[in-house]
């Protein structure tokens, strides 16, 4: 990104980049020094409260787009391919590893065993592989930590009575792949319904009410993203507006867009990024009062 804007004219210095092993000490380096005015930080919730705290020693103001564990709400109503179609992208996109994926798959009585049997069939026949492979759908995990927490949060699940329908087990030989996952009949209070997965696992829950599925979504420090389908979209506007959310998608798996703001509530970020409204959070309101 430093170089293209090298390359449209940025002038040298406007635009630095600083690569380290050692982040926490930088990062304390750069906070410290009075010219800078600003923190715009994307990753972890556990990161960014360490950060916020830093620059809270210089009152610097701050922009933090963190963690996500975003429900994915499907009525009796709604269109079950779209529905599909919609939860593998929401879900499936850099296999998992987003903030914005679907974490916690809330489906109705009346179409749960279709969505499970349908979601179930779509992840099992992703091709798990090396990216260098042209074949490969689902690439390795970011870390080996990122694939024992993985296996971690599925085996809990399943020891407190959840059933597995594909995957389930970290895949043998090297590298650090899981292969594409669906749970279901997982427990509300099992510790993968709270946590950010960030991998290719799909729990499934299944719930009978409107109010039901709103309690359900809201179960979460978490408030990034969320995802509902339903033919009525009255009832899906209305479920959006309940859902403690900064981005609600009605009917679609895809909500980013360059023109929207982007961030969450609750314990995922402050401010927003995108949009008229990520601009203003690099800019500070003045006010005259003159006479003359």
């Amino acid at each position: 990104m430093a170089r293209l804007g090298a390359e449209a004219g940025v002038p040298p210095g406007v635009v630095n980049v600083l690569t380290t092993s050692q982040p926490g000490p930088v990062v304390s380096a750069i906070l410290a020094d009075p010219r800078v005015r600003k923190l715009s930080f994307t990753g972890s919730t556990g990161v960014g409260r360490t950060l916020l705290a830093e620059a809270a020693k210089t009152v610097v103001s701050c922009s933090m787009e963190l963690g996500g564990n975003a429900p994915f709400v499907v009525f009796n109503d709604a269109d079950l391919e779209a529905a599909l179609d919609g939860a593998m992208i929401a879900k499936m996109r850099n296999a998992g590893e987003a903030c914005t994926a679907a974490n916690r798959f809330y489906v109705q009585a009346g179409i749960h065993d279709a969505f499970v049997a349908g979601l179930s069939a779509r992840m099992a026949a992703l091709v798990v592989g090396a990216g260098t492979d042209p074949a490969t759908q689902v690439g390795p995990m970011i870390t080996p930590r990122a694939v024992t927490k993985i296996d971690r949060l599925v085996s809990q699940a399943v020891a407190r009575g959840a059933r597995v329908r594909t995957g389930g087990r970290p895949l043998p030989g090297s590298g650090y792949f899981y292969p594409p996952t669906v749970i279901e009949n997982v427990p509300e209070d099992a510790e993968i319904a709270h946590e950010e997965i960030f991998g290719p696992v799909a729990p499934v829950y299944r719930f009978e009410t409107e109010e039901q599925a709103i309690r359900l979504a809201n179960a979460t420090e978490y408030g990034l993203a969320a995802y509902v389908y339903s033919r009525d979209l009255s009832r899906a506007l209305r479920v959006g507006k309940g859902i403690e959310a900064g981005m609600v998608a009605i009917n679609r798996g895809l909500m980013s867009d360059p023109a929207a703001p982007f961030g969450g509530a609750k314990q995922s970020g402050l401010g927003r990024e995108g949009g008229v409204t990520g601009i203003l959070e690099f800019l500070e309101p003045k006010y005259f009062a003159v006479t003359f």
